[in-house]
């Protein structure tokens, strides 16, 4: 039998065994009961645990759906944490008032309910505040959007709750300085959880950024639950249940998670109730299923949503190296190259490349927002997403960029935006003398005189409307292959204002689909080259 000492030990360092013995929860029926980890939250703990052995502190961005215990979960370990230790001090932001009132009486449930002999000793306790004294730890509510939060504060930990529904403007004024008030240190920890609210704003950012393949990683760790995790979410079938052909690719797709007729009638109950779109941000399959556009889309977000859960891994990634006295740079393998190569140069095959002309990196740019990424789309004669070049790059380099992938893609077509300072790459490409750029002759022009022909390709109010369409036909068709995971997030986010203008969500990139649009729109349509024999040939002559 475990002595008292074991017991406390195991209790300060244990924290499934804690909440089991020591927490106590209000359920959906009116009980109070103790806290019993289901599923998702054992899930959940369980890369809490990895992270802190690995990196000495805990930073998660938490994408849910409704009701699967992540903010109960969160609320224990934090309470856990602070309620045995000293010099702490924890803080709980939500986005409204009643929400944190709801939060704040669920620390003060769990304090209430905690046995006497590890119930700290409280100085006072008030709506707002909660203060441990002879621990000198404490525990303050906060409303996003209140004055003065968190002002010149030093947090130990702090549970971040609804992020995406936080108030614009204090999101933007306050949010970076808020995170930055828990230092980078052993035994902190920081939470931002939130149901998605469209494609925009801190928490999908945070959530972006929290992508381990992210160029610029902001050192979160993301986490995700689809609605099928949560064993409750299903209602019992009728006998005569027969699956939609939509349904039946989900049990193939989520197996083993989602593996009944049960939790599919559970979800076109909710489907009539509430409508797909507001099913899909409230109990989302996949995290880019949950992040709703605000505008009408442009292309088909089931079909993306599909070919973005099911990834196509690049077979490299290559890197641009300068050749010495050379204008044309060479292609070699590198694990961070901007290249990502899907399938290999086919000597026998006709490519086009279209381009998107970034600015480069802005004189005070400091984090990947702040900079105008270039991009290069490469299209093989099949319509194919052969490989795309991403990065941060002046226009004039770009050039040298794009002559050196049309001379290993077997003399592409090069086709860039020559908008703004596109115009410099274009002239670049001409000065370095690369035969094969895409020009422009007006209609009428009855000859290619040098007056008459523009340098790439022009984007206007009356073109890129042509070239989106052009694209999205060939997307909603299945005659164009998209391999690249950035390009189909992009085109997910690419969206039509009330104003009737294509263009990338607020806070969004669009520069893979209007690169990917010119590429599409210069190719000739599907083709293979047709193979001619020596023999043809030498008959020929």
């Amino acid at each position: 039998m475990a002595t008292e000492n074991e017991v406390r030990a195991r209790l300060l360092t244990d924290f499934e065994f804690y909440s089991r013995h020591c927490v106590k929860i209000r359920t959906k029926k009116g009980t109070i009961v103790p806290l019993v980890l289901n599923r998702v939250q054992k899930r959940f703990l369980k890369a809490i645990v990895k992270q802190q052995q690995t990196t000495g502190k805990v930073r998660f961005v938490v994408l849910k759906a409704r009701q699967q215990g992540l903010s109960t979960v969160i609320t224990a370990w934090q309470y856990w944490w602070l309620s045995q230790r000293k010099a702490q001090k924890g803080l709980v932001m939500a986005h409204e008032t009643d929400s944190t009132i709801t939060l704040f009486d669920m620390y003060k449930r769990v304090h209430d309910n905690c046995p006497a002999r590890l119930r700290p000793h409280a100085k006072y306790s008030s709506r707002g505040e909660m203060q441990f004294d002879i621990l000198d730890t404490g525990l303050r509510v906060a409303t996003a959007g209140g004055r003065g939060v968190a002002r010149g504060e030093t947090l130990t930990t702090a549970h971040l709750s609804e992020v995406a529904f936080w108030p614009v403007a204090f999101a933007n004024n306050n949010f970076n300085g808020l995170v930055q008030a828990i230092p980078e240190e052993p035994g902190t920890a920081c939470f931002l959880e939130s149901t998605a609210n469209g494609m925009t704003g801190k928490f999908r950012e945070m959530w972006v950024g929290a992508d381990p393949n992210a160029p610029t990683h902001n050192g979160y760790e993301q986490f995700f639950s689809p609605w099928f995790e949560s064993d409750e979410y299903r209602e019992p079938a009728p006998a005569d249940f027969v699956r939609t052909p939509e349904e039946e690719k989900m049990m193939v797709q989520f197996a083993p998670l989602l593996n009944s007729n049960d939790q599919l009638f559970w979800r076109r109950r909710k489907i009539a109730l509430n409508g797909a779109a507001l099913f899909k941000q409230e109990y989302p399959a996949t995290p880019d299923e949950a992040f709703l556009s605000t505008g009408r889309p442009v292309f088909n977000p089931d079909y993306l949503n599909e070919r973005i859960s099911n990834p196509v891994t690049p077979i490299k990634r290559m890197a641009v190296e300068d050749v010495p006295g050379s204008p044309i740079g060479v292609l070699k393998e590198h694990p961070l190259g901007e290249l990502f190569v899907y399938h290999d140069l086919d000597p026998s095959q006709n490519y086009v490349i279209g381009a998107d002309v970034g600015m480069g990196l802005r004189a005070s740019a400091s984090v990947r927002k702040d900079s105008d990424p270039s991009v290069a789309q490469v299209l093989d004669g099949d319509l194919r997403q052969v490989a795309v070049w991403r990065g941060i790059v002046h226009p004039d380099y770009f050039a040298k960029v794009l002559m050196t992938l049309g001379y290993h893609y077997n003399s592409a077509l090069v086709a860039p935006e020559r908008n703004n300072h596109g115009l410099v790459t274009c002239v670049k490409l001409r000065d370095l003398e690369y035969p094969y750029i895409y020009t422009e002759v007006p209609e009428g022009t009855l000859e290619a005189q040098r007056d008459s022909i523009s340098l790439g390709f022009f984007t206007s109010e009356r073109t890129k409307p042509l070239i989106i369409d052009q694209l999205r036909a060939y997307d909603r068709d299945r005659d164009i292959e998209i391999n690249d995971l950035q390009t189909l997030r992009e085109m997910l986010t690419f969206i039509v204002t009330e104003s009737g203008k294509m263009q990338a969500e607020e806070g969004e990139h669009d520069d893979c689909v209007l690169s990917m649009a010119i590429a599409a729109y210069v190719h000739d349509g599907k083709w293979k080259p047709v193979e001619v024999s020596q023999e043809h040939y030498t008959n020929a002559i």
